[in-house]
């Protein structure tokens, strides 16, 4: 039988059922991840601790669109980025289609989970469901983990402040404002990944060029002026970020929905088509209209140099 050696330093992605291949003593994490916070992380690093354990291959197995039809917190390219920094070997992406969702829980842990990717540890949160109508669950996988011969690990749900880490509950903090909060059940900052497009170019008539950033499907903290760190190929970079409707501009721009635009600290390069993970460090004011242009400008120069403080000692 053919086995796979891993990459040493970069994660494999592999699209679709028919083309995972074996790897050597797979441990296997399963879930949606979305978010990658707090819980989602302990089930992750222990399934990398025990593959090294063993001199085996880490497997993170993920779905796409979202199970629950939920509003993503974060994208499916956000949490392959975020599988990776937490050191997964290989990530397994499974489109939840209508096919898929009809496929029976025994059917998924005999035909998928045992026969094409024959893991020697799985490892689930303790609320993770799946199969057909959601009817499988860790008992399941308990009864079956003898017969198809892997070791099951259940990592219990996190509680912070008596209240249990959800990806439901954190989306709620960042819709309301509250990113500290989040901050907290993610235990990093709330960021949002996006694609640096075309836009029209007011920012920088104004003085103060912008990246444009198309968010990927992810949810976006309310409107205001934020101190944030860029990240852009690894590096980290200083800025303050924009979210809103541009309402100083409306009767003049034929604008639809929220603007997320960056503006980085000293920096003049050519980024159109990169992508950049905003990392939100504090929320400076609300968005708000203003009666000139001459009166938007003298605030955003006060933005400027609140973010920079803010972000001086980060």
């Amino acid at each position: 039988m053919f086995i796979a050696k891993k990459q040493k330093g970069k994660m494999k992605v592999i699209y679709g059922i028919n083309k995972i291949i074996k790897f050597r003593n797979p441990v296997v994490a399963m879930g949606v991840f979305d978010g990658v916070h707090l819980g989602h992380k302990r089930i992750l690093k222990e399934a990398v601790t025990r593959s090294k354990r063993i001199k085996g291959t880490s497997v993170v197995l993920t779905f796409d669109p979202h199970p629950q039809k939920e509003n993503s917190l974060y994208s499916l390219q956000h949490r392959i980025k975020l599988f990776q920094r937490i050191g997964i070997d290989v990530c397994i992406v499974i489109s939840f289609d209508k096919r898929f969702s009809g496929i029976s829980a025994e059917y998924f842990i005999k035909h998928i989970l045992a026969k094409r990717i024959s893991p020697r540890y799985v490892y689930i949160g303790e609320n993770f469901t799946f199969g057909k109508n959601a009817r499988g669950d860790f008992r399941l996988l308990k009864k079956l983990s003898s017969i198809y011969g892997f070791k099951l690990k259940v990592v219990e749900i996190i509680k912070v402040d008596g209240m249990p880490v959800s990806s439901t509950a954190i989306r709620r903090l960042i819709l309301n404002g509250d990113l500290d909060g989040a901050a907290e059940l993610l235990s990093r900052r709330v960021s949002v990944l996006g694609r640096v497009a075309r836009g029209d170019c007011l920012a920088t008539r104004l003085g103060f060029p912008t990246a444009n950033i198309i968010p990927q499907h992810e949810i976006i903290p309310p409107s205001g002026i934020y101190a944030v760190k860029v990240i852009l190929k690894n590096k980290s970079l200083g800025g303050v970020c924009y979210i809103g409707t541009r309402p100083t501009f409306k009767k003049y721009l034929n604008t639809r929905g929220k603007r997320v635009e960056a503006h980085i600290f000293n920096f003049n390069k050519d980024i159109y088509s990169h992508d950049l993970e905003i990392q939100f460090i504090k929320k400076i004011r609300n968005d708000q209209k203003f009666c000139h242009p001459s009166d938007l400008i003298k605030v955003i120069k006060k933005d400027i140099l609140k973010a920079k403080n803010i972000i001086s000692p980060h």
